[in-house]
């Protein structure tokens, strides 16, 4: 099992593959799209890895913290979840961000991931919320309504009514504080959407 790697960047890929020069040795490694800029080719980098055996070939995955691999490791063992789609999963949530979606019970940011559709959200979030072993009071949801939504949900909701595409409303969710109201959240959003068009 190979649980970390160190050595130089070599080059990466805009699919999510890294190539890094161990010893004289060259390690592909697949890493979330948004750890992508922080492999620069000629630098050194360390990464948490996971090596994935199947019949036909051996991957390894990298990560940049223990938790980032921890939580590849408990998206495939939830049903359906192979290692492309938790990696997917992972471009697009941090992992306090996708406990935080699952807390709240928040289809619409499972429904970001590509390929993921309201009916795989739905399962998600069932095999999840047992295997993120959320506090109490997280299962509650962040705003303390006792689910079915949140602050980042009705944030997602407002920018949607305003026309974003769910590209545009990825990408400035991922770049909002973790806490603030609907009101203070969508203020962000709209500053993060209006540099970026």
């Amino acid at each position: 099992m190979i649980g970390s790697i160190r050595g130089t960047v070599l080059e990466r890929e805009a699919s999510g593959e890294a190539l890094i020069e161990v010893g004289g040795i060259g390690y592909r490694v697949l890493v979330p799209l948004r750890a992508l800029q922080g492999l620069d080719p000629g630098k050194s980098a360390f990464l948490f890895t996971h090596l994935h055996v199947r019949d036909d070939a051996m991957v390894l995955y990298g990560f940049f913290t223990r938790e980032e691999r921890e939580t590849f490791e408990v998206l495939l063992g939830a049903a359906g979840v192979g290692p492309a789609l938790a990696l997917k999963i992972l471009s697009v949530h941090t992992p306090s961000a996708l406990s935080r979606a699952v807390a709240e019970e928040d289809l619409s940011a499972l429904t970001l991931v590509p390929g993921v559709g309201k009916r795989t959200a739905e399962r998600l979030l069932v095999e999840l919320r047992a295997r993120l072993e959320l506090p109490a009071a997280e299962r509650q949801g962040a705003d303390g309504d006792g689910g079915g939504g949140g602050t980042r949900a009705d944030v997602r909701q407002a920018l949607a009514g305003l026309g974003y595409t769910p590209e545009e409303i990825r990408e400035a969710m991922t770049q909002l504080p973790s806490e603030g109201s609907v009101d203070e959240l969508l203020r962000a959003a709209l500053r993060v959407l209006a540099v970026s068009r």
